[in-house]
């Protein structure tokens, strides 16, 4: 007479000329998942996840039953995934797997019930499907090298986003309308390239020549400029939100109308910049060069990180302009139409 095991949720177990087995279980157990054949342990079944229908299985409460002539507990699921499932109850890993797989993964996690497991696959998928959902760079850097070689290279409206371009000689090249999200031109030599109204969010140009470059209209908000070169570069209208122009040669650059909210201009040479109708608010400013800089309509007050040396001159106007060179800078506050040409303040 045979006797069979209860059954679980969502399990089915069937047994061959079963004996009886009840807690506390060998060890190895021992596992004929859809014939294919595992080894584990009774605390890799049970601990990770307590609340799963393997946990139940084999928490001692239950019956199960044992191929008394083989030693195995079969259980009738496809086994292609369990080592997946063995492996993930051992270390809290999920595999790398193609789409397709996690599907079937997932169906599996499910079926024994292993809602951490499931919880993962479900964040794997989403963020795949996010990646799928970003632009990717149209051409590589061995595709921009070759370009390079040719007389008139263009751009314009491709998407060269997170591209290494960097080290590369890519002076004259017109980049307008193009995307550079997080694209490297560190150490490039850009001089006189376009950069007309680009996406380049997060880019970074570290040290990179940029004389004469055009990036009017352009959204750079989180670029790393520092040490760049971008003596007379046109930034009229851009949008430079958080970027960093530590220690950059800004000289005669066109910064006009330019958000410069929460950038870093430590140690800039701003000299003879034209900063008519900046937005400098809580911008870093210590240790700048604003020489015969033109800041027309330009409000210092709201500066982050006002300069502070051995001369802190406070100006009637409320701006702090600290240790800055300020010669012959022409100031005009909005709120009072008040004109300050400041002459040799130190």
């Amino acid at each position: 007479m045979h006797r069979f095991a209860f059954f679980l949720p969502f399990v089915h177990l069937v047994a061959v000329s079963p004996a009886v087995m009840s807690s506390p279980f060998p060890s190895p157990i021992l596992l004929d998942i859809g014939g294919k054949k595992f080894s584990t342990t009774i605390d890799t079944l049970t601990q990770r996840e307590p609340d799963s229908m393997l946990a139940a299985m084999f928490s001692g409460r239950h019956t199960v039953c044992l191929d008394s002539q083989k030693g195995f507990i079969f259980v009738d699921r496809d086994g292609k995934h369990f080592r997946h499932i063995l492996n993930w109850l051992r270390d809290g890993v999920v595999p790398t797997l193609a789409d397709s797989e996690y599907s079937e993964l997932l169906r599996e996690a499910e079926y024994y019930q292993l809602l951490g497991l499931v919880e993962q696959i479900n964040t794997v998928i989403i963020n795949r499907r996010k990646d799928d959902e970003e632009p990717k760079a149209e051409l590589t850097r061995i595709d921009i090298i070759k370009c390079i070689q040719s007389e008139r290279v263009r751009f314009r409206g491709v998407n060269l986003s997170d591209l290494d371009m960097s080290k590369l000689d890519l002076s004259l090249v017109d980049f307008s309308h193009a995307c550079l999200r997080n694209a490297s031109f560190s150490s490039a030599n850009l001089q006189s390239a376009k950069f007309r109204v680009v996406e380049a969010g997060g880019s970074n140009f570290y040290n990179a020549v940029l004389r004469e470059c055009e990036f009017t209209g352009a959204n750079l908000r989180g670029a790393v400029l520092a040490g760049a070169n971008l003596q007379s570069a046109n930034l009229q209208d851009a949008c430079l939100i958080e970027c960093s122009f530590s220690g950059a040669d800004l000289r005669s650059a066109h910064l006009q109308t330019a958000d410069l909210t929460d950038a870093n201009l430590e140690g800039a040479n701003l000299e003879g910049a034209n900063l008519k109708g900046a937005k400098l608010t809580r911008a870093n400013l210590q240790k700048a060069n604003l020489q015969r800089a033109y800041l027309r309509h330009v409000d210092l007050r709201d500066t982050g990180r006002p300069c502070m040396g051995a001369h802190n001159h406070q100006l009637s106007s409320g701006f702090n302009v600290g240790a800055c060179i300020v010669h012959h800078v022409i100031l005009r506050v909005s709120s009072n139409c008040v004109i300050f040409a400041l002459r040799n303040v130190f």
